[in-house]
């Protein structure tokens, strides 16, 4: 268990760095869509036949309100909306593919929400026919999508098999009555169970349980009747997610519950801590952070390797530089910049079929950010990195050792004017360890609400 002192001393305010610059301190007044478009074209031309490019299509239609999730999301059970957004990312992608040299290898798709269960099996067909009929696949390909297990159905799972899916991730949450009912999220374990056994037997080979720790009402006991649960089923992989609470982006939907009724710092690590110690007595490691897995999953190879990645997906074994995000608010990664779609349906729709890159804001990234990245990514996904001392000025070297001596004096890292390794105490506290090479971070107004807490 991380010491309570280190717990009240680095429970702030910190970003999960699925990119660097984050999101808040992207320099949208330098940047452009022509500008996004050159960074692309260029990046895909140099690793394309390579590695592949990965598409992330996001799928923003919910039948009901989730109040602890901060995705960009539509609630409505109105399935007309269904073929007319489809086919709005399908012309987005006519667009991509008009700029592209060549025809894109897809190494990686991810369908995510929203719900994209929400969608009828013949649609997502629709989508995914759409997408692969003009482009190659990789032949070691990763296709998943994240399933509601209350919708989920043996025809969804078996066409998106059908199409070269092997990966599925469920979102569990708890299973407690009381946390469910906070968090407007109702799910019996049976139906998890049917729909994880359904996956299994058409032959997924990934199959994950999406938990979260740091609801409001959670308790030690709940949380081990949960895990126990989860572990009856074996998935291949569990997230095990922290809670961002942030009611100043999500407004009113994160209001079916107080703040008194969420855990302190303390309480919230003492229920991370409690899961992973039953999660690795069954056989489960720690990957990174927030993730376990089997030692069968291409997650923990990819780590016992040294090619975990991290992107706007999260962890991810896919190596690509390019990420290409579809749909509406969905992010886009060049490695060398970023962009981000319009986050409102009507006007994504509007763009798309005037002919446009849906392009809302973006940021071209620096020699020193993608210096700085590739630290963060280092850190985060091996707990380890280095570089050479010509790397930083004599300011900035000084400024980051002052950084990283209060961690090594708190034995979370050891480290030298080199480089430094993050110690097994070290792992609870590793978004705060990246933080310190954040250089936009340090320049932000201190009463800007931008982060979830880092524990």
């Amino acid at each position: 268990m991380a010491d309570s002192s280190l717990i009240k001393k680095y429970d702030v305010a910190g970003p999960r760095y699925t990119s660097y610059p984050t999101v808040p301190h992207w320099q949208n007044e330098t940047f452009d869509a022509h500008k996004w478009q050159n960074r692309l074209v260029e990046t895909f031309s140099a690793t394309n036949t390579t590695s592949g490019i990965s598409l992330y299509i996001h799928l923003p239609y919910c039948e009901s309100l989730c109040t602890f999730c901060a995705c960009h999301k539509r609630i409505t059970k109105n399935h007309a909306v269904e073929e007319p957004y489809i086919q709005a990312v399908l012309k987005e992608w006519a667009l991509y593919l008009a700029i592209f040299p060549e025809k894109p290898q897809i190494a990686e798709i991810h369908l995510g929400g929203g719900t994209p269960s929400f969608f009828a099996p013949e649609t997502l067909r629709m989508l995914i026919e759409g997408i692969l009929k003009d482009a190659t696949v990789s032949p070691e390909h990763e296709f998943s999508f994240e399933g509601h297990p209350n919708n989920t159905s043996a025809e969804h799972l078996q066409t998106l098999y059908d199409l070269g899916f092997r990966r599925v991730s469920f979102g569990v949450q708890d299973y407690d009555p009381k946390v469910q009912l906070a968090i407007h999220r109702i799910q019996p374990f049976e139906n998890v169970k049917k729909v994880t056994e359904l996956a299994r037997a058409i032959g997924y080979t990934s199959i994950s349980h999406d938990l979260v720790f740091g609801l409001p009402f959670q308790q030690l006991s709940s949380i081990e009747d949960t895990i126990q649960k989860t572990l009856t089923l074996k998935p291949d992989r569990i997230a095990f997610y922290s809670y961002a609470h942030v009611p100043w982006i999500k407004g009113n939907g994160q209001r079916g519950f107080d703040e008194s009724n969420l855990p302190s710092g303390e309480e919230k690590r003492a229920l991370y801590e409690r899961g992973r110690a039953i999660f690795e007595a069954n056989n489960y490691a720690e990957i990174g952070m927030d993730h376990f897995s089997l030692p069968h999953d291409s997650l923990y190879k990819a780590q016992e390797n040294g090619t975990l990645h991290r992107n706007f997906m999260g962890y991810t074994t896919t190596q690509s530089k390019v990420l290409l995000g579809l749909g509406a608010s969905s992010i886009s990664d060049s490695w060398t910049a970023f962009a981000q779609n319009i986050k409102e349906i009507e006007p994504y729709i509007e763009k798309v079929n005037g002919g446009e890159l849906p392009v809302l804001k973006g940021h071209i990234l620096s020699k020193k950010d993608l210096f700085i990245r590739e630290q963060i990514l280092n850190i985060i996904c091996n707990l380890v990195t280095s570089w050479k001392i010509s790397d930083w000025t004599a300011a900035e070297k000084e400024t980051l050792l002052e950084k990283l001596e209060d961690f090594a004096d708190d034995e979370l890292i050891i480290y030298n004017e080199f480089g430094l390794k993050v110690l097994p105490a070290g792992k609870a506290f590793i978004r705060n360890i990246c933080m310190a090479f954040d250089e936009h971070l340090a320049q932000t107004n201190s009463t800007q609400k931008l982060f979830s807490k880092t524990i």
